[in-house]
């Protein structure tokens, strides 16, 4: 029997780029590791590589990172074909992977599914689908560009509309090639059932896509807080995550602004975010002023590492989800569960799908801060809300069995 040896693509390394995509695909990598499998983890970054050589190490040996980039993002196509046809083929030819499993393809190029298929013919290439960038070139967000209204399917002639400097021609051709490159794969993997039944009505096979969630390390210890109705304190609500204008943090902070007088008395919100200062000006200044008419309401604490997430929840009660796209499977909610927290989430996608609204959190009309308000208000006066919602909450899907699910498919 053929020793088996995986290849784990992501478009960026976790200890650079701390995504939900780079993290689920470190999570699993890990797994295997800790198994004893032969693993590889090949990982994109933007920095300029050192010596010559398009890869350098990360931390050890069979951690890669790929020093490449796209000149055509509409396409997918990486910005030099040699870093895939010659040192991408022989990375594959000097590790001779059994398995390859792609995170991502963004920053990187579709063409490496074509490069494994050509020198691994007989290697099992997996593909793991975190959003729709494949269906959409506005960030695969599958929201209108300029007004940020949901798309509830692709069309050529629909993204030509959002983006006038292409012709639907374009995105038909566009389609088709990608289309063309997604028929190498062998297995698709969700996270969601929403993204898997996207991407099927889209035109990937039901029988060759199957959905598995992201999976998380098991929580060492559940982070204890007593509610706050029952020690007389402040109702702590959290935002985790990058601030961008699809994360809705900006509704969030509206919804905040109009709160009642008696109830803004009662609540403060912590935002743990990164990258405001990599936003557009108008974006990045309308969140500060939100933030500053708030006063000693919010704090903006920054960005946070993964680890610190059980002691940042700790001194949360609720955690808000408030994101204004589909989402797929955001990984907060997984952490939030792992430590038995209530999530007030927006209700489309992924996050209806795994917060049962009423039962495990709850929902507010996506992109509404009257809405979002509204149950703010509702969970404030409601002494014992928080209980009727912890005793439902559930470890999130473990990684050792998000690991003997993948493994499964070999």
């Amino acid at each position: 029997m053929k020793k088996q040896r995986i290849l784990i693509i992501s478009h960026g390394h976790p200890d650079i780029s701390k995504g939900g995509a780079e993290i689920a695909a470190f999570n699993l990598f890990n797994e295997y590791k800790n198994r004893g499998i032969d693993t590889l983890f090949l990982a994109r970054s933007e920095d300029t590589a050192h010596g010559g050589s398009i890869f350098s190490s990360r931390n050890a040996s069979d951690q890669l990172l790929f020093h490449t980039a796209m000149h055509d993002w509409f396409n997918f196509r990486c910005v030099d074909a040699r870093h895939i046809t010659h040192d991408f083929a022989q990375l594959l030819e000097s590790y001779k992977p059994t398995t390859v499993h792609f995170h991502h393809y963004a920053h990187m190029g579709l063409e490496m599914v074509c490069q494994v298929r050509h020198t691994c013919p007989e290697a099992r290439i997996l593909f793991t689908l975190h959003e729709y960038m494949a269906m959409c070139m506005n960030n695969g967000q599958m929201v209108k560009k300029g007004t940020n209204k949901l798309c509830y399917r692709a069309h050529p002639a629909d993204c030509a509309k959002c983006l006038p400097d292409k012709s639907p021609g374009d995105f038909f051709l566009r389609e088709r090639y990608i289309k063309s490159i997604f028929s190498l794969v062998d297995i698709f993997i969700s996270p969601s059932q929403f993204l898997a039944d996207r991407y099927i009505e889209w035109g990937i096979p039901k029988d060759k896509l199957i959905v598995i969630e992201n999976g998380q390390p098991k929580a060492e210890s559940t982070a204890e807080r007593k509610p706050a109705a029952e020690q007389n304190d402040l109702i702590r609500f959290a935002f985790f995550g990058q601030i961008n204008p699809f994360k809705g943090v900006d509704v969030m902070l509206e919804a905040f602004n109009s709160l009642p007088k008696r109830i803004i008395k009662r609540v403060h919100l912590d935002i743990h975010g990164a990258n405001l200062d990599y936003q557009e000006e108008n974006f990045k200044q309308r969140v500060l002023s939100l933030i500053d008419k708030l006063g000693n309401t919010v704090t903006l604490h920054g960005p946070y590492e993964p680890h610190e997430m059980p002691a940042l929840l700790m001194q949360t009660d609720w955690v808000i989800v408030p994101s204004i796209w589909w989402e797929n499977s955001p990984m907060v909610i997984q952490e939030a569960f792992n430590h038995g927290r209530p999530i007030l989430c927006s209700d489309i996608g992924g996050m209806k799908e795994k917060v049962k609204d009423g039962v495990t959190g709850v929902h507010f009309r996506v992109g509404n801060p009257a809405s979002l308000a509204q149950k703010i208000t509702a969970i404030s006066e409601e002494s014992t809300c928080i209980n009727k919602y912890t005793k439902n909450i559930s470890p999130a899907f473990d990684v050792q069995s998000c690991a003997n699910a993948h493994l499964g498919l070999e």
